[in-house]
């Protein structure tokens, strides 16, 4: 070609709400925090709050529109969270998405025995090492809830399982702010101390106001804790459709907004300029089970739509994507998790988490399931790489070149591009034949073995003496 041509690429996308809807979304979520405002008995919330300008009658706090609108400025726009080895390796920023499992299971489906148990604090290192070692989760969760231990250290229990056994950010909740204080004592150890934290924070907080629009006072001792010692935190409701929110999809996303955008306003008022992460888990109640369903379609449009206006606030976004209500790793799994992930992908969610855990209805962890969805993120991440477009792309002197009947076998271009394609090692594509030869193995047995495998990984240990203070750290947790 005579004129040289720029590389041109497209990432594909979704759109749910247009330009108009959204203003419609953000004007009611105003005045839903203006005229209904939330329900908070917190003593020192109450004050920031009042002093801030809200209008607080009792345990009823009433936003002004101007409030929100002020928090949703002085928030950060990007967030950037790093490994436990200093390493700056999530980018909450734009569309950009980065997937990573799920919190508080409380059974383990073994993927040798296919038997479901109690998730026990060795269930926590064998998750957590799994994440670590799975290239598409670029993070990790507390993913269970240790029943081998006493309910009032479990969670830092997990905590120090998931820091120990896997590099990557961490996402944590805990039962109270004391508790949030020795995962924060542990997360600066294993760092190496404030200065390297700040730089790329290794954990976040996650937090939950009450649907519709409550507040309970150990979340907001959480949630000024965390601001005010630079532990990013998510403040996430989970509105159910029909139940705890209104039974239409427009309802659901503004009281959704509304609950999010109000931790928001404390948060930017106790801090501001402190990293919080917007976004609601907004989905159905199944009227005919009463379930919190995992895997509806319309869990999956109405947190795509969470998504865009986290876009139009230009907040950082917590998604929810690869969860289903299945309770094994069967079709209606696959299924779910690949509708759901392509969907987050699509829409530009920027946090997603569930990607590898959530089954029966958020109750069950599955190793198998965890290397099934990492498989569907490689086609999701290819997919989302869209077409690179360019004059060596375009190929038009080679086709002129090889001409009718030829191949393009032996040509260079081929060597030089065939990788751009993905190939999987769990879905196959062999002829009938030579499957049979290999050993006849369908899905069921190619996925357990995948995952015995995966399930070898040992990450890098951490040094004696980092190890020697977790001890003492854990004998003084009551």
């Amino acid at each position: 070609m005579a004129i040289g041509r720029p590389k041109l690429f497209n990432r594909p996308r979704l759109t749910v709400l247009n330009s108009s809807q959204k203003t419609e979304i953000h004007l009611a979520v105003l005045e839903v925090l203006e005229r209904t405002g939330v329900k908070m008995t917190h003593p020192k919330a109450l004050e920031i709050l009042a002093g801030a300008g809200a209008k607080v009658d009792k345990n009823r706090v009433r936003i002004p529109s101007w409030m929100v609108e002020d928090a949703i400025r002085k928030a950060p726009s990007r967030l950037v969270l790093g490994n436990r080895n200093g390493e700056r390796s999530v980018f909450l920023e734009g569309d950009r998405s980065f997937y990573g499992p799920s919190l508080d299971c409380m059974e383990y489906l073994d993927p040798d025995t296919n038997k479901r148990m109690n998730f026990t604090t060795d269930h926590c290192r064998v998750t957590a090492s799994l994440t670590d070692s799975l290239p598409n989760f670029d993070w990790s969760m507390v993913i269970g809830m240790a029943s081998d231990v006493p309910p009032e250290i479990s969670d830092r229990v997990i905590a120090r399982q998931a820091l120990t056994h896997c590099q990557k950010p961490l996402v944590f909740c805990t039962h109270t702010v004391e508790n949030e204080k020795d995962v924060l004592e542990m997360a600066l150890l294993v760092c190496g101390g404030r200065k390297n934290f700040d730089r790329a924070p290794t954990i976040v907080h996650y937090s939950e106001p009450i649907s519709p629009l409550t507040y309970y006072d150990p979340a907001v001792d959480k949630i000024l804790f965390s601001v005010a010692n630079g532990i990013p935190l998510i403040n996430f409701s989970a509105p159910q459709l029909g139940g705890s929110s209104p039974a239409s999809f427009a309802g659901t996303i503004v009281q959704g907004c509304a609950e999010s955008l109000s931790g928001l306003v404390l948060g930017q008022n106790a801090k501001p300029g402190a990293s919080m992460i917007f976004g609601s888990q907004t989905t159905i109640m199944d009227m005919r089970t009463t379930i919190f369903s995992y895997g509806a379609p319309e869990m999956a449009l109405m947190i795509s739509a969470m998504a865009e206006m986290a876009q139009y606030y230009e907040l950082p976004f917590f998604g929810t994507a690869g969860s289903t209500d299945a309770k094994f790793n069967d079709p209606q799994a696959g299924i779910e998790a690949t509708f759901q992930t392509l969907t987050a992908g699509l829409v530009g969610s920027s946090l997603v988490h569930d990607c590898s855990s959530w089954m029966d209805h958020g109750s069950l962890v599955s190793p198998a399931y965890m290397v099934m969805v990492n498989e569907i993120l490689h086609m999701v991440n290819q997919y989302m790489k869209g077409i690179e477009v360019s004059e060596d792309t375009m190929a038009v002197d080679l086709i002129d070149k090889v001409g009718p009947g030829g191949n393009f076998l032996s040509e260079k271009h081929t060597m030089d591009n065939f990788r751009n394609v993905w190939y999987s090692d769990l879905f196959d594509r062999s002829i009938y034949s030579l499957w049979e030869k290999a050993g006849s193995k369908n899905f069921n047995d190619r996925l357990r073995e995948k995952t015995l495998k995966a399930m070898e990984h040992r990450t890098e240990p951490l040094s004696s003496e980092i190890i020697k203070e977790l001890d003492k750290m854990q004998k003084h947790w009551k």
